[in-house]
C-alpha cells in the first residue's frame, strides 16, 4: 500500500545524503528530505528504525541538518567575495548556516530521546554557530570597508567581529571535538579585529582632533597585532599577510601621531583602562530558513517530491489518542463507578455478618432442613467446581508471577552484570580515561523500573498471601457447601419449633422486607455493572478521532497533529459517563437509608426474641455457610483482578527486559570501541598529552578573571589639555601618512634615501583553502611592504627634506 511512498523517501534521502556539491540546488534537496522527516515524525513514533546505525527519526534529521549548515557555509566559501553582491550573499549564507545549528541545538537535540553524537554537543554547537556570525559579521565589515563608510562605523562593525571570534574560541576549548588549530585559528581572528576596531577608531579620533586617545588607540592596536601574530603557526598566509600590514600602518601612524602629539598638541594620553569601550554594531544573527523553522511550508504538493508521504497513513499521535482516552475512560469507570458500588455492597455484607444475618432470621423461620437460599448458593459452587476453581486459579497465578518475577529477575542482572564490567573498566583504565557516564546515569529510566516494578511485584505478593489467608479461613465452610445436600444437612444442626409470638412474628416479618430490599439492591447494582461494562466495550472512539483528525488536517493542514489536539474530544465524550457518576451518589444515599432501617429492624427482631437461645447453634452455623459464600465470591473476584494484574504487568516487564538487553550491548559495543581507542591513543601519547596540554592553557586563558583596574587619578600640576581655556594657539590638523608628490620635496620628512615602496592594499582573511584573489574586496588597510634599511628605490629618485 504504501510501496510508492518508501521508495521515494530512499530516493530522496539518497539524494539529500549525497548533495556534496556547493550548488544551490542542493538546498532545495536537503529541506525538502527534511521536511519529509518532520511530516514522518508525526505518522511514525520517534523510535522507528532508520537505515543509520541509529532508530531514531531525529537522529535522522539531525544529521540531514547538520549537512545543510555545512552545505550553506561551502555556499558562502565559494562565492566571490570582491564584490558586494558576493559580500551580501556570503553573509546570507553564513546567517542561513548559524540559523540552522542553532534550531538543531535547540529543537531537534533535545527531542532525540538519545544521547547526541559528540560532535553535536551543546558545547561543539554553540562554538560552530558563533564562528558563523563572526564570518558573517565579517563580510558586513568587508563590505564597510569597500564602500568606504565613516571610520566610527566600521569600528563598531570590527569590534563586534572580535566579539563573535572570541566567544566561539571560548566555547571551543570547552568541545573536545574542536581541534586546537581551529581554536588558534579564531583566538588570532579575534587580536586581529581588535587590532582592526582600534584602528579605525584611531582614525576616528583624529578626524575629531582627539589626539591623546588616537595615541591611545594606536598603542592598543599594536599590541593587539602583536598578540594575533603569536598564533602565526596557525593562520594561513593570507591572513598573516594582512596582519603584518595591519601593523606596520600601525606603527607609522603611532609613529607620527605620537611626534605631533609631543611636540604640536601636548595632549595627555589616556591609558587603556580609562578608553571608552567602542561600541558595537551587530548585524549578522542567526536566521532560520522558512524550510528548517516551517517545514511543512516546502510540502506545497507542487511535484511528487512535495507531496507529504504516508497521507493515507493514521498518524502515529491518532493511535496514542486513542490509547490515552481508552485509559482515561477504564480508569474513571472502574475507579469512580465500578470499585465503588462494589465497596457499598461489601460494606454492606459485613453489616450483615456483624448482625448474624441472614442466619438468625433463617434458623428462625426454618428449624428443620436447609433454606432454599442456602441450598441455591451450594449449587452454585458445586456447578463452579468450589475449591478445585480456586486451587487452580491460584497455581496459574503463580505461574503467571513466577514468569514476570523471572523475566524481571533477567533484566535486573543484565544491568547489575554491565554496571559491573563498567566498574572494572574503570578500575582498569582510571577514571581520566574511563570517562563515559556511570551506568545508573546511562540508563536512568531503566533503573528507575527497577524500583517500581519491584514495588508492584512485592505488592502483588501481598495481595496473593492476603487471598490465600482468606481461603484458609473459610476453607472448611467452602467445602461443606461444595457437598451433598446430606453434608449440609448434618453440618446445619436442627432446632425445635420456636413460639412465634405476634411480636417476633412481625419484627421477623419487617427484618425480612429489609432483607429482600438489600437483595434486590445488588442485583440491581450487578445489572448496572454489567450495562456499564457492555457501554464501555461498544465506547468506540475511533471514528470520532479520524473525523477530527481529517477536520484538523483539512483547516490546519501544515501543523502536526499531537494527542493534546483531541483534549475537547476526551472531555465531550467522557461526559456520557456522568449520569452514571450521578448513580453512585444515588446509590450511596439509598445504601444509608437501608442500613438505618436494616439496624432498626435487626434490633427489633433481637428485643422480640430476647431469652430464647433454642435456635443459636442453629444461627451460627447457617451464617458460617452465609459468610463462606460472600467470602468464596471475594476470593474469585481477587483472583481474576490478580490474574489481570500479571497478565498486563508481562507486557511491561518484557518491555523491561529487552531494555535492559538492549542497553547492556549497546554499553558492551561501547566499552570496546573506548577500549579500542585507547589502545591507539596510547601510541600516540605524546601527541595527546601535548593537546591536552594546550586545550587547557586556552580554556585557562578563557576563564582567566580579569582584575579590576584602580579608578584613574589625575597627576597633580598637569593641567588638563582638553579644556579649549588652555589652547591658546589653533594647532593644524594632521593627516597619518601622507602622500606626496612626485618631484616635491616635503620639509617635514627630511633627506630619505630607499624609502619604503608604496603599500599595495590587502585582504580579509579567507576561508582556509581558498584561492588568493588580492586585495580588491577588502582596502581596510594596505600591506606596507618596507624595504630593508639602506636599500635605494630607483622608481622614487632622490628626495630632499
Amino acid at each position: 500500500m504504501f510501496k510508492k511512498d518508501l521508495e521515494t523517501a530512499d530516493y530522496m534521502r539518497t539524494h539529500a545524503v549525497n548533495s556534496l556539491e556547493a550548488h544551490v540546488s542542493g538546498i532545495s534537496k536537503v529541506t525538502l528530505y527534511a521536511a519529509q522527516l518532520v511530516w514522518m515524525g508525526g505518522k511514525f513514533p520517534i523510535d522507528v528504525r532508520m537505515p543509520e546505525s541509529q532508530n531514531n527519526l531525529r537522529f535522522e534529521l539531525a544529521n540531514i541538518l547538520f549537512n545543510l549548515a555545512a552545505l550553506y557555509t561551502q555556499l558562502a566559501v565559494s562565492l566571490n567575495r570582491s564584490t558586494s553582491d558576493g559580500l551580501k550573499s556570503a553573509c546570507n549564507y553564513f546567517c542561513h548556516a548559524a540559523g540552522v545549528i542553532a534550531h538543531l541545538k535547540d529543537t531537534i537535540i533535545p527531542d532525540l530521546r538519545t544521547t547526541p553524537p559528540d560532535d553535536m554537543d551543546t558545547m561543539t554547537l554553540e562554538s560552530i554557530q558563533q564562528l558563523l556570525l563572526a564570518q558573517a559579521q565579517e563580510c558586513f565589515w568587508s563590505k564597510a570597508v569597500k564602500d568606504g563608510l565613516k571610520d566610527s562605523l566600521i569600528a563598531k562593525l570590527a569590534a563586534k567581529v572580535c566579539d563573535l571570534y572570541d566567544q566561539a574560541a571560548e566555547y571551543g576549548t570547552k568541545s573536545d571535538i574542536i581541534s586546537t588549530d581551529w581554536i588558534h585559528h579564531m583566538t588570532a581572528k579575534h587580536h586581529h579585529f581588535a587590532a582592526a576596531a582600534q584602528y579605525r577608531a584611531s582614525l576616528d579620533c583624529l578626524e575629531k582632533r582627539r589626539y591623546g586617545e588616537e595615541v591611545a588607540r594606536l598603542r592598543d592596536s599594536l599590541v593587539c597585532v602583536n598578540e594575533a601574530l603569536k598564533e602565526s603557526r596557525w593562520i594561513n598566509k593570507i591572513v598573516l599577510g594582512d596582519l603584518n600590514g595591519l601593523k606596520a600602518r600601525v606603527v607609522e601612524d603611532l609613529k607620527s601621531a605620537e611626534k605631533d602629539n609631543d611636540i604640536i598638541y601636548l595632549n595627555l594620553v589616556p591609558p587603556k583602562t580609562e578608553l571608552k569601550t567602542l561600541d558595537r554594531a551587530g548585524m549578522a544573527t542567526a536566521r532560520v530558513p522558512q524550510e528548517v523553522s516551517d517545514p511543512f511550508s516546502a510540502l506545497d504538493g507542487k511535484d511528487t517530491y512535495s507531496q507529504p508521504l504516508f497521507a493515507r497513513l493514521v498518524p502515529y499521535a491518532v493511535h496514542v489518542a486513542v490509547s490515552i482516552y481508552d485509559e482515561r475512560k477504564e480508569r474513571l469507570v472502574n475507579t469512580q463507578i465500578i470499585d465503588e458500588l462494589e465497596a457499598m455492597t461489601n460494606r454492606l455484607r459485613d453489616l450483615l455478618q456483624s448482625l448474624n444475618l441472614p442466619g438468625s432470621l433463617q434458623a428462625l423461620e426454618k428449624p428443620l432442613g436447609l433454606p432454599p437460599s442456602l441450598r441455591t448458593h451450594a449449587e452454585e459452587i458445586r456447578q463452579q467446581d468450589g475449591l478445585h476453581k480456586l486451587r487452580r486459579s491460584m497455581r496459574e497465578i503463580d505461574n503467571l508471577k513466577k514468569n514476570d518475577a523471572a523475566m524481571y529477575k533477567e533484566g535486573v542482572d543484565l544491568l547489575r552484570n554491565e554496571a559491573a564490567e563498567d566498574e572494572r573498566a574503570k578500575a582498569r583504565h582510571g577514571t581520566d580515561r574511563w570517562t563515559r557516564q556511570p551506568s545508573e546515569q546511562a540508563a536512568d529510566k531503566l533503573y528507575a523500573q527497577v524500583n517500581e516494578i519491584d514495588g508492584y511485584l512485592k505488592s502483588a505478593a501481598s495481595s496473593d498471601e492476603l487471598v490465600k489467608t482468606k481461603l484458609k479461613e473459610c476453607e472448611s465452610a467452602i467445602q461443606v457447601l461444595e457437598g451433598t445436600d446430606r453434608d449440609l444437612e448434618a453440618y446445619v444442626p436442627s432446632s425445635r419449633k420456636a413460639n412465634l409470638t405476634p411480636e417476633i412474628e412481625r419484627a421477623a416479618n419487617n427484618l425480612r422486607l429489609r432483607l429482600s430490599e438489600v437483595n434486590k439492591l445488588e442485583h440491581r447494582r450487578r445489572s448496572k455493572i454489567q450495562e456499564l461494562r457492555n457501554k464501555v466495550k461498544k465506547d468506540d472512539i475511533n471514528g470520532a478521532i479520524l473525523t477530527e483528525t481529517a477536520r484538523f488536517e483539512r483547516e490546519y493542514p501544515m501543523q502536526k497533529i499531537e494527542p493534546a489536539n483531541f483534549e475537547n474530544l476526551f472531555e465531550e465524550r467522557l461526559e456520557q459517563y456522568n449520569e452514571d457518576r450521578e448513580m453512585v451518589t444515588q446509590e450511596a444515599e439509598s445504601q444509608s437509608q437501608l442500613k438505618t432501617s436494616i439496624q432498626r429492624a435487626n434490633a427489633d427482631f433481637t428485643k422480640a426474641r430476647s431469652g430464647d437461645s433454642s435456635t443459636k447453634e442453629r444461627e451460627q452455623a447457617l451464617q458460617r455457610l452465609e459468610n463462606a459464600y460472600f467470602k468464596y465470591k471475594e476470593i474469585v473476584s481477587n483472583l481474576n483482578t490478580g490474574r489481570k494484574f500479571y497478565n498486563d504487568l508481562a507486557p511491561i516487564v518484557t518491555r523491561f527486559t529487552d531494555g535492559c538487553r538492549n542497553f547492556a550491548y549497546q554499553r558492551r559495543v561501547e566499552a570496546g570501541q573506548m577500549e579500542t581507542d585507547l589502545s591507539t591513543a596510547l601510541s600516540n601519547l605524546n601527541l595527546n598529552i601535548q593537546d591536552q596540554k594546550e586545550r587547557h592553557a586556552l580554556r585557562s586563558h578563557y576563564t582567566m578573571q580579569q582584575p579590576q583596574p584602580p579608578p584613574p587619578v589625575r597627576q597633580q600640576g598637569i593641567p588638563s589639555t582638553s579644556t579649549p581655556e588652555q589652547t591658546t594657539i589653533a594647532a593644524p590638523t594632521p593627516t597619518r601618512a601622507p602622500q606626496p608628490e612626485p618631484g616635491i620635496w616635503n620639509p617635514t620628512q627630511g633627506i630619505k634615501f630607499g624609502a619604503a615602496a608604496a603599500a599595495t592594499p590587502s585582504s580579509t582573511p579567507l576561508q582556509q583553502g581558498q584561492q588568493y584573489q588580492g586585495n580588491v574586496h577588502n582596502p581596510a588597510y594596505p600591506n606596507a611592504n618596507v624595504r630593508a634599511p639602506g636599500q635605494w628605490d630607483v622608481s622614487h629618485g632622490v628626495r630632499f627634506g
